[in-house]
């Protein structure tokens, strides 16, 4: 039995205990203890097992479903003050976050609160919570994609640097993002995002440090996706007199996913830079 398997084997035995009982203190226990915080990273095998295993029981029951949305809303909204970054209870909002998404990826009921709370939670001071809902985005787009990509075209227009932020990191997935539909709705997140980029005049705050930071790598996962397109708009940013911009570019020309596939091309974009 591999460690995912023995995660999810107990995972879904305190899951029901939690469901026959109403009460989830071992679950907890258990999540807490297996953390691997304090350190570098929180568990992102067990956050998996634990968001994988509460979608099938929410696909199983109803009446369950509901309790364990109740159950993944409460832990993702335990505050920064009571599980502060770094924390072993941070990983509580972790999974909590995990949860909602795959709880709404199975339930057109859900998702569209869901994308509520994601949309909260996007904005969450804790650099790892807001992975969660990259990663729950992801959950959405995979089987609810119809109230998905409106929902994330919302927050690239008219969100936060943050809201932003995880709706491109969300969509730039290589298993998304070999259906065409996503692949076009990633780029066109990306255009949008970077004219907010080009026309900002506020670049200082930690909020769109952590944006540029992430379109420095999720671009080029597009481009992979759709070439043609896709370096034909790296070329016209390269063009661009935009310190921020440049940056991006330089940097996803620098990613190996570019740099082995496309050689030629990305050492004559880089040519254009100055």
């Amino acid at each position: 039995m591999t460690r995912k398997e023995t995660y999810i084997r107990e995972v879904a035995r305190l899951l029901v205990s939690f469901l026959a009982s109403g009460n989830a203190e071992d679950l907890l226990t258990y999540l807490v203890a297996g953390s691997n915080l304090p350190g570098p990273r929180e568990n992102l095998e067990l956050a998996g097992a634990f968001s994988e295993t509460v979608r099938e029981f929410a696909i199983a029951d109803a009446d369950d479903r509901q309790v364990l949305w109740t159950l993944c809303v409460e832990l993702a909204c335990i505050s920064p003050e009571d599980a502060p970054t770094g924390d072993p209870h941070e990983f509580l909002s972790f999974c909590g976050v995990r949860g909602i998404g795959a709880i709404g990826s199975v339930s057109p009921a859900c998702a569209g609160a869901a994308l509520t709370h994601l949309a909260e939670t996007s904005v969450d001071p804790r650099w790892q919570v807001r992975e969660a809902v990259a990663l729950a985005i992801q959950d959405l787009l995979s089987r609810q994609r119809d109230m998905t990509v409106p929902e994330l075209e919302g927050w690239v227009e008219g969100g936060s640097w943050l809201a932003m932020r995880a709706a491109v990191t969300g969509v730039a997935e290589p298993d998304l993002l070999v259906e065409p539909e996503l692949a076009e709705a990633a780029l066109r997140f990306h255009r949008k995002t970077l004219i907010r980029v080009y026309m900002a005049k506020e670049r200082q705050s930690e909020s769109f440090r952590a944006l540029r930071k992430s379109l420095g790598s999720t671009l080029s996962l597009v481009i992979i996706a759709l070439p043609g397109i896709g370096f034909e708009y790296l070329r016209q940013l390269a063009t661009l007199d935009d310190q921020d911009i440049r940056w991006i570019v330089r940097e996803n020309l620098e990613t190996n996913r570019l740099r082995r596939q496309y050689p030629e091309t990305v050492q004559h974009i880089r040519a254009q830079l100055p």
